[in-house]
């Protein structure tokens, strides 16, 4: 399976795949000329990075990372803010090697922890990610973490 880092030049694709994925989940994206801005000054970005599956040219998954610093870790810290594998393709481990890529080149770069964002309502997402080590209870706690947000 051919998984890649995405190019500046791909940010159209990544684009596009982005609004299939809000489009599957009823979320709404942002147009496609806003989101291809964006995921072209992402991709350039040294502190992200997108993954690709299969086709340059038609994709079949891919994955957002985004990194930053932080004080939990010598590393950056990771967010995996997407992964999405097209529906007829699922369950046959594209997005368990699509994670496992993200994970590896995470820490390629030194990276020390990944948060991922999962609706309470994903459960199929949850599983997914509490399948591969992924947790929203800390170790030696009792109650689950939460993510709270504010649009600014």
């Amino acid at each position: 399976m051919d998984i890649r880092i995405g190019t500046v030049d791909q940010a159209a694709i990544a684009a596009r795949l982005q609004i299939d994925f809000g489009d599957e989940f009823g979320d709404p994206s942002p147009p496609f000329e806003v989101l291809e801005r964006r995921f072209r000054a992402l991709i350039a970005d040294p502190a992200a990075f997108v993954l690709f599956v299969g086709d340059p040219d038609d994709p079949i998954a891919y994955a957002v990372v985004t990194l930053r610093p932080t004080v939990y870790c010598d590393g950056p810290l990771a967010v995996l803010d997407e992964l999405y594998v097209i529906p007829d393709l699922r369950g046959g481990g594209i997005g368990t090697r699509l994670l496992q890529r993200a994970i590896q080149e995470v820490r390629a770069r030194g990276g020390g922890e990944m948060h991922i964002n999962v609706d309470e309502i994903d459960v199929d997402a949850r599983r997914f990610y509490e399948r591969h080590g992924f947790v929203n209870v800390e170790p030696g706690k009792d109650y689950r973490m939460l993510c709270y947000l504010r649009e600014l």
